[in-house]
């Protein structure tokens, strides 16, 4: 029997905490107007968990099938790639994770909302099956839009944009329009994330893969992830001044030296060595939610 602990390297663990900082974020924000439904935020976190295992599955298949990845490639060991487990074990993952998918989903509108078949309902279940038919497509498939050059867009919509105005919504049942400008705050960081790692597999990619990185050129994507990154606390702040909020909502500002410091170090940094700022990327995102998230209540 194969080891469990290869079924959830599959996973790869240290994904996951970043895939839910839109729906921390969002839930934050509306709890902090009076609006929380535990269950909402729970089944949100399932399903959003069970969307970027669903991701990373497909993407490690898709890859493997398309011989992107090879011993070659920088970063942490792939599963398949080692022959560990199979490529029917992964098509298996992919069926147990897309049904998850669907019941948490479905189990977080009708949670969420009066009536389940309501046009706000139809409208969040049509989003989800999207969020799953995007999360498999990434690399799978005859035309992958994610060897096309498309996937910076799906991280910023699906886990920034979706993800956090999805889950105000169903925590509310409204959308303030200003809520745009956090919520894509935190896609420019997750879009960053995406952009570091395909900076650190530059050399690889360009076998048969089409990745910003290779579209721009190593020095433009550099550029193109400072934008990321600073533009996050920008939209913050423009955020804030329109708002009128008070000084403790700019404490989020205290966490733009450990920006600094990370963009200085990708910037010095050959692509081979890149990987261990993918971890220090991470947390800034995760950091950065919760504290423009807490301080809402301030």
């Amino acid at each position: 029997m194969k080891s469990i602990k290869l079924y959830i390297q599959t996973f790869r663990p240290r994904t996951l905490p970043l895939s839910v900082s839109g729906i921390v974020l969002g839930s934050l924000l509306a709890a902090s107007e009076g609006y929380f439904n535990i269950w909402t935020f729970v089944l949100a976190i399932l399903t959003t968990l069970s969307l970027q295992i669903l991701s990373n599955i497909s993407n490690e298949l898709g890859d493997a099938q398309k011989g992107t990845d090879t011993a070659d490639r920088k970063g942490p060991a792939y599963v398949l790639l080692s022959g560990a487990l199979t490529q029917k074990d992964f098509k298996y993952l992919i069926i147990v994770f897309g049904l998850l998918s669907v019941v948490f989903g479905s189990m977080l509108v009708y949670n969420s909302l009066d009536y389940f078949f309501s046009k706000e309902g139809l409208i969040m279940l049509a989003f989800g099956g999207l969020a799953i038919i995007a999360s498999i497509t990434y690399t799978l498939g005859r035309n992958p839009y994610g060897y096309q050059g498309w996937g910076d867009l799906f991280v910023f919509v699906f886990f920034g944009l979706l993800s956090t105005l999805g889950v105000y919504f169903l925590q509310s049942g409204q959308v303030p329009f200003l809520l745009l400008l956090p919520a894509s705050a935190c896609g420019f960081l997750i879009t960053g994330v995406l952009n570091l790692n395909n900076i650190r597999d530059m050399e690889t990619d360009k076998i048969n893969r089409i990745t910003l990185p290779l579209l721009l050129g190593r020095r433009k994507a550099k550029i193109y992830h400072k934008l990321l990154v600073y533009g996050a606390f920008a939209l913050m702040l423009i955020y804030n001044l329109i708002k009128g909020l008070d000084w403790p909502q700019y404490l989020f500002l205290l966490l733009l030296p450990l920006a600094v410091f990370h963009l200085h170090r990708v910037r010095k940094l050959n692509d081979g060595l890149l990987d261990p700022q993918l971890p220090v990327l991470v947390l800034l995102t995760i950091l950065f939610s919760l504290v423009v998230g807490f301080t809402s209540f301030l």
